[in-house]
């Protein structure tokens, strides 16, 4: 079973292709979209254990010239000095605009690799092959690249759209369970942010979601990417609605800062932060306590943290003044309204909207 979901955008419009089983097809399809034959890999050493050889024997069954360079795995390695071992790789091999790039991992590797394809000679075409759940319905949709800098997640980065993203849910059976409920608090992400009627789905299917049914992750991911898809497609470069897609990310973003880089999961830190934008969201009457209850309720019951971390809350402040969202010194913040939409609130004391909460 294959389904497609196109993400419209003029010239640099491209297909997602959800299903199960369909890394062996890569080739054909890759062939379909007219990509480039010299193909560089970049995965990760366990991805690459997993996945590599099925991709590496499609390409090369249906014509490719395939090479793998793997990165070291962990959110702490989404860093300017493994990217330079990208393009070090890629000059090495004598790699030109001719060539293109696969992301075979999931966030860390496809931020990095879709970097590198947007910064290596000002930009070569790039597949993603998102391999666990959060970057399938999340960072491989949507063009969003990027590395960490040591005060800040994902400072340094572009807006630079694949060719292709592949998703196969065959590809979630080796994930840890904790991977699992990473992903989905993406998932409730988009039901809390534009449709009540997904969120009420999730609440109903949080055992088959917990338990990895196929039909019921496809459904999921499915609706996740349409749902990113549509908002891209209004608004590529986040200059009005895309910023709801960040929903409870800048204090997820806060708390993966403080804590290091990889000792929390991106879902688990977004988990939290959008219990605390939904307690916000209360205080200024934007919700009912009761959304914020089902709210924490359903990320609870996916096996999710709705708790933030024991830091300072000055610390908290610091690190989110240094969000990609503040501009002239005032944060945007995405609040629900209710469950299903979402609006912009402008805070210019940070200090005073989250003292109460924290």
């Amino acid at each position: 079973m294959l389904e497609n979901i196109n993400v419209l955008l003029a010239d640099r419009s491209y297909c997602i292709s959800v299903g199960s089983d369909i890394i062996n097809n890569l080739g054909q399809q890759l062939i379909q979209n007219d990509f480039p034959q010299r193909i560089a890999i970049i995965s990760n050493p366990a991805v690459d254990n997993f996945y590599g050889k099925a991709v590496y024997d499609s390409l090369i069954s249906s014509g490719f010239n395939p090479l793998k360079f793997n990165v070291p795995d962990g959110e702490e390695y989404k860093s300017l000095i493994t990217l330079e071992s990208i393009y070090d790789f890629l000059i090495e091999n004598q790699f030109d605009r001719g060539c293109g790039l696969i992301a075979l991992g999931g966030g860390v590797i496809g931020d990095m690799a879709g970097f590198a394809a947007a910064t290596f000679l000002r930009g070569i075409p790039y597949v993603q092959i998102p391999t666990t759940l959060l970057s399938q319905v999340d960072s491989s949709v949507g063009g969003k690249t990027a590395v960490n800098h040591s005060l800040g997640k994902n400072l340094i980065g572009a807006f630079y759209q694949p060719e292709l993203v592949l998703i196969d849910i065959e590809v979630l059976k080796t994930l840890d369970p904790r991977e699992v409920s990473a992903g989905l608090a993406e998932v409730v992400k988009y039901g809390i942010i534009h449709d009540a009627d997904f969120f009420g789905w999730l609440e109903d299917n949080v055992r088959k979601l917990r338990g990895r049914d196929p039909e019921t992750l496809i459904h999921a991911i499915k609706k996740s990417c349409q749902i990113k898809a549509d908002i891209v497609a209004v608004d590529e470069k986040e200059g009005s609605i895309r910023a709801f897609l960040n929903f409870g990310h800048t204090f997820g973003h806060a708390i993966e800062n403080l804590s290091g880089y990889g000792q929390w999961k991106h879902g688990e830190a977004v988990s939290v932060g959008m219990v605390v934008a939904a307690k916000i969201s209360a205080q200024l009457e934007l919700c009912s306590q009761e959304d914020v209850d089902r709210i924490t309720s359903i990320l609870k019951a996916l096996g999710l943290p709705t708790e933030p971390p024991d830091f300072a809350l000055d610390e908290y402040i610091v690190s989110m003044q240094r969000d990609k969202k503040v501009k002239q010194g005032h944060l945007t913040l995405v609040l629900n309204r209710g469950i299903g939409k979402v609006i912009l609130h402008k805070v210019t004391d940070i200090s005073s909207v989250f003292s109460s909460i924290l």
